[in-house]
C-alpha cells in the first residue's frame, strides 16, 4: 500500500468519523431519552433519501458517470471500499450534515421551535446556506480530486440534469465547483425542511 498523503489521511478520518459518530450517538441518545423520539426515525429516513437520491448513483457511476473507484486514488479504494463508500457518505449526509445542520440552525434561532413547525423563508434560507456551504467546502478541500471537470458523475434522482448539463460554476486554487454536485443539496434542503415540518406536526406532543 502506498503511503497516504496528508489530504488523503484527512479524507479517511473525516469520512469515517462523520458517518460513525452520528450512527453511534443518535441511537444512544434515543435509548436514554435525551433526544425526542422522532429524531432516530427521522435520521433513518434521511439516510435512505440521501442514498437513493444521489450517493448510490454517484458511487457506482450508474448512468453516464465514472464510479468512485475510477475517480480516486487506489489507496483510498483500499481504505474506503467502493461498496462501503456510498453507505458511509449517506450516513454522514443524514447525521453530520442534515441532523447536525438542523441542530445548529435551532441553536442559532435561540432554541425556538416555531420556525421548524411551519415554513419560514428565513429558516429555509439559513438551512440552504448551511447545506450548500458545507458542500462547497467538502468539494474544495475533501473531494476535489474526485469531482474535477474530467471525472463525470452519474445521473441521479436528485441530480436530474446528469453530466449532460453540468456547467463549471467557478474555480479556486485549481479546484473546480460544478453545478451537478451542488444540485442534490439544492433539492435536498426543501425536502429536509418539509420532512421536519411533517414529522413535528405528527409528533406535536414532543419537544423539538
Amino acid at each position: 500500500m502506498d503511503a497516504l498523503t496528508f489530504e488523503q489521511l484527512r479524507l479517511v478520518i473525516v469520512v469515517y468519523s462523520s458517518s460513525i459518530i452520528p450512527l453511534v450517538l443518535i441511537p444512544i441518545l434515543h435509548v436514554r431519552n435525551l433526544i425526542p423520539k422522532w429524531v432516530l426515525p427521522f435520521y433513518v429516513r434521511l439516510f435512505f433519501i440521501c442514498a437513493i437520491g444521489w450517493e448510490f448513483w454517484f458511487n457506482y457511476g450508474s448512468v453516464a458517470g465514472d464510479s468512485v473507484d475510477v475517480r480516486r486514488a487506489d489507496i483510498l479504494n483500499q481504505l474506503i471500499p467502493v461498496h462501503l463508500n456510498w453507505v458511509l457518505n449517506s450516513l454522514a449526509d443524514a447525521g453530520a450534515i442534515c441532523c447536525g445542520g438542523l441542530l445548529l440552525a435551532w441553536l442559532i434561532l435561540g432554541r425556538k421551535s416555531e420556525g421548524f413547525k411551519t415554513w419560514r423563508w428565513s429558516v429555509f434560507g439559513l438551512l440552504l446556506v448551511g447545506f450548500i456551504g458545507q458542500n462547497i467546502i467538502v468539494e474544495m478541500y475533501l473531494y476535489h480530486d474526485q469531482l474535477s471537470v474530467d471525472k463525470p458523475l452519474s445521473w441521479a434522482p436528485l441530480a436530474p440534469t446528469g453530466p449532460w448539463f453540468n456547467p463549471l460554476l467557478w474555480e479556486y486554487d485549481g479546484r473546480s465547483i460544478m453545478f451537478q454536485s451542488q444540485l442534490p443539496w439544492l433539492i435536498m434542503t426543501p425536502l429536509v425542511y418539509l420532512e421536519l415540518i411533517r414529522t413535528l406536526k405528527s409528533s406535536s406532543s414532543e419537544r423539538l
